[in-house]
């Protein structure tokens, strides 16, 4: 539990330290935050943990990425956070006392727009907003993923290793809608999707008919059938929590 916690803390207390620099240190637009590796020493969390948490701050129109080194890493203050970045926190310190009817709810809503977007996208391949050669390599191995957590583990390691993928499945596919604030809301949302997906696992003791609707989702995205995806998505849904639907 202690080391859950602390995974989950890791990412806020990056969000945390940025926003009392800014603060505490007087920081205005145009000045530049410490670079990754250098937050990570400090907070003594990982660089991807920082990674992420600049991703967010970026999607928030926060801060800039900038390149370098020396001097010149770090990333660029464009504005001051101010109330986005305090309803971020917000939501990301709240997910713990979520019920499972609010976040399948909340997942239900944004995980039929984002598949049907993302099969849009895919659809208009070549065309400027088409979706991403690395947006699909991160679905297709989110895919493969799933397929490999379900041999030659024991149930509880299986069911735990399966929902780790099968999470990454779903925020790569709102990472596929295009839209970045949708992504950052799902990756917000991890750690209260993974309490919930583990029991629902767990319950149905069998990941064949998850894994069957994660190939329809999959497909219907690759194929741009964007009803085939919104259908796909509610039948999954459904099927891991048929209590809510």
């Amino acid at each position: 539990m202690a080391d859950k916690e602390r995974r989950t803390r890791a990412f806020e207390e990056v969000l945390l330290q940025i926003e009392r620099r800014i603060e505490d240190d007087g920081l205005r637009v145009g000045d530049r935050l410490p670079g990754e590796r250098n937050l990570a020493e400090e907070l003594q969390v990982s660089r991807s943990s920082v990674r992420e948490a600049l991703r967010v701050l970026e999607t928030l129109g926060v801060v800039s990425s900038q390149a370098g080194r020396g001097p010149d890493a770090g990333a660029i203050l464009t504005s001051r956070p101010d109330s986005a970045l305090s309803d971020l926190l917000r939501l990301s310190l709240g997910m713990s006392s979520l019920s499972t009817r609010e976040v399948i709810g909340t997942r239900l809503m944004i995980e039929r727009w984002s598949a049907e977007t993302a099969a849009r996208r895919t659809g208009a391949a070549a065309r400027p907003g088409s979706v991403t050669p690395i947006e699909m390599d991160a679905l297709d191995a989110a895919t493969r993923a799933m397929e490999a957590a379900t041999r030659g583990m024991d149930a509880a390691e299986s069911a735990a290793e399966f929902v780790r993928h099968d999470i990454a499945f779903h925020v790569a596919i709102a990472e596929a809608s295009g839209n970045r604030l949708v992504a950052a809301v799902m990756r917000a949302l991890r750690d209260a999707m993974r309490r919930h997906a583990i029991d629902a696992v767990e319950r149905l003791g069998d990941t064949t008919a998850l894994r069957e609707d994660h190939r329809r989702i999959h497909a219907a995205i690759l194929a741009g059938d964007a009803p085939a995806a919104v259908e796909a998505v509610s039948a999954h849904l459904a099927h891991a929590y048929p209590e809510h639907f």
